[in-house]
């Protein structure tokens, strides 16, 4: 029995962790009572007391709760943005490599990744690796998420019976091209320098698209998506949750919400001889975030990864 501490159940991506671990008969759950589940006495005994805590909190509450642990034995899953690019962190997205799996199942700290970097990097990172761009690369990425990435608050406005018009509407946002995932897809991609990234919020409350264009004269050699496409099923061969689909099994229209509840991602490869596009669709809260974190959980205790997801 695995003894596991929620610090900031209340959030969404906190709620969805208990959600999938509340059944499971090889945990134990170490729950706080509401009025002391924010008593830094409380919180430091169940973080020091527990296998495995996830932090689902603020950036700055994620690096106080870290400062409350002194126990050897204690091991972290950061769900916030705080130690994605930390040093004595490991990253917490295992199909990147052997390598990287067997990192997060000896790592004490482990920091889950940014909704929108999962679906970036699974598309960019194979392709730096493999030398089929460049590391200086001019990428572009849009992306479109579901009201449930803004958290608590974005939800209830989404929600309100009296919300504003423009919410009916998609809309593009961090338009300094300064978004708070960026750091991380430049540093697991292998990139130089960030790219262009323009999310989108839409009115739909899950599951998230990622989009990454190629321009088949600016990559190391000449390929065909169907040439990337090969790259991308051989590169994710085995993996239990990223499936990898044709330029033929593409469809007339790809919906950002086609895969939601799951843990799994789909990439798109699709295009001509000329340009490119890929396309990796998801759960925002599944594989890119609360899905992920118990998948790395898992691999943590040397459970099977896929058990609850």
């Amino acid at each position: 029995m695995y003894n596991i501490f929620i610090d900031g159940k209340e959030g969404t991506t906190g709620l969805q962790i208990y959600d999938r671990l509340s059944d499971r008969a090889d945990v134990n759950l170490i729950l706080l009572p509401d009025e002391i589940r924010k008593d830094v006495d409380a919180r430091r005994e169940c973080l020091n007391k527990a296998d495995i805590s996830f932090l689902c909190l603020p950036d700055a509450a994620a690096e106080e709760a870290v400062r409350l642990v002194t126990s050897p034995s204690a091991r972290i899953i950061d769900a916030s943005t705080a130690h994605r690019t930390a040093q004595g962190w490991v990253y917490g997205l295992p199909e990147l490599s052997a390598k990287r799996r067997e990192e997060i199942a000896h790592s004490k700290r482990v920091a889950n990744p940014g909704c929108y970097a999962t679906g970036f990097i699974t598309l960019v990172a194979p392709l730096v690796k493999g030398g089929l761009i460049s590391q200086e690369y001019p990428l572009v990425c849009h992306a479109l998420s579901g009201y449930s990435g803004a958290g608590k608050k974005g939800i209830a406005q989404y929600e309100s019976q009296d919300r504003d018009v423009s919410l009916d509407s998609p809309r593009h946002y961090s338009l300094g091209l300064r978004h708070k995932h960026l750091p991380e897809m430049v540093k697991e991609s292998g990139l130089t320098h960030p790219p262009v990234f323009s999310p989108i919020i839409c009115d739909y409350y899950a599951g998230m698209c990622v989009g990454v264009p190629l321009h088949a004269a600016l990559m190391n050699k000449k390929y065909t998506a169907e040439d990337v496409y090969r790259y991308f099923a051989e590169y994710y061969a085995g993996q239990n949750f990223i499936k990898v689909l044709s330029p033929a099994d593409a469809p007339a229209y790809l919906p950002s919400n086609k895969i939601v509840g799951s843990n799994n991602l789909e990439i798109y490869v699709c295009g001509n001889g000329e340009q490119i596009m890929l396309f990796s669709v998801f759960d925002n809260l599944g594989k890119g975030a609360s899905g992920a974190a118990v998948q790395n959980m898992n691999i943590m205790l040397g459970l099977d990864e896929t058990t609850s997801l």
